[in-house]
């Protein structure tokens, strides 16, 4: 367990650390984090996607791992639906408990732990897979969700169009549909063009967790207890779903302890663009991303040892 956790902690500490130091000093500027993350998110985790999807024999075996990545998220959002109405939540709580819960910083966050965790190639493919199954259905979700609160009233139609279209033009849901078109249909991508593409998805894990450092400085951070509390869904909530639900796929380890993690992942860094593009819970999410991300080190290893890594 020591060495596990000295092997998943430092280098994210470091980095994180580097990437607030980076503000600090005034290497870098306030909004340079924009910039950042545009290179994560449009170019070096599409390109990680597109190529280890590409790559992938989609036989029985893979598949009933990505059916046991999706299940953990619709029983979730199963139980918000059912709790939701016993309770007569506002829909603006509701959409609150679902989105804390089922969006989590799968390509910034989890690969780079998985790889730190489990070196391998095997569980670098075995993140991406869980990730493709798990993000085409939480993003769906989440941005279905946020389009109906701010559309209001709108017709469900009109509002599912919207929606539509913007999945459409996401570079994630873009390559992820691209390299499985790839692998579907048999095409080989040359190596001199597969070459430079795996460069730049190599380029994710680092430039990602740096990029949380340079993030989390200079703001300011409000209703942090109630993050605090909300954070058990994230940390406690989804992963212990997927602890229970993975048994009845019978998958061997690592793939089991892997999804798990996934869904035990912090907060995505790009909850606080959403949320301020749809002007839902700003603070809120700004110190939940705060919250879950600063203590990940301790409570993912903590899953770690109830999952036998110990």
């Amino acid at each position: 367990m020591q060495i596990t956790a000295l092997r998943t902690i430092i280098p994210i500490l470091l980095l994180i650390g580097v990437g607030f130091g980076s503000r600090r000093l005034g290497i870098l500027k306030k909004g340079d984090e924009r910039v950042l993350s545009a290179y994560v998110y449009f170019f070096a985790l599409p390109a990680l996607l597109l190529a280890n999807i590409a790559e992938t024999n989609f036989d029985a075996e893979t598949l009933r791992f990505m059916a046991a990545g999706v299940t953990p998220v619709v029983i979730a959002l199963v139980f918000y639906i059912i709790i939701a109405r016993i309770l007569s939540l506002s829909k603006k709580t509701k959409y609150l408990l679902i989105l804390s819960t089922i969006f989590g910083s799968w390509g910034f966050f989890g690969i780079p732990f998985v790889i730190f965790a489990f070196p391998t190639r095997e569980a670098e493919k075995l993140a991406i897979l869980s990730l493709v199954s798990i993000a085409v259905v939480s993003v769906t979700i989440s941005i279905t969700l946020l389009e109906y609160y701010k559309l209001k009233n709108t017709a469900i139609w009109s509002g599912l169009r919207v929606v539509l279209k913007k999945l459409a033009k996401n570079p994630l849901i873009i390559s992820i549909f691209l390299g499985l078109a790839i692998a579907l249909l048999g095409i080989e991508i040359p190596q001199l063009i597969l070459t430079p593409i795996h460069m730049l998805g190599s380029t994710t894990a680092t430039v990602a967790i740096f990029l949380l450092g340079v993030f989390l400085y200079g703001r300011e951070y409000k209703r942090v207890f109630y993050a605090l509390r909300l954070s058990a869904l994230k940390t406690v909530f989804l992963p212990a779903i997927a602890f229970f639900t993975v048994g009845f796929f019978k998958l061997p380890e690592p793939h089991r302890s892997i999804i798990v993690l996934m869904h035990a992942m912090p907060v995505a860094l790009s909850m606080i663009v959403l949320s301020e593009r749809y002007d839902f819970s700003k603070e809120t999410f700004a110190s939940l991303i705060l919250v879950t991300s600063m203590t990940a080190g301790i409570y993912l290893n903590l899953w770690l040892l109830i999952l036998g890594y110990g």
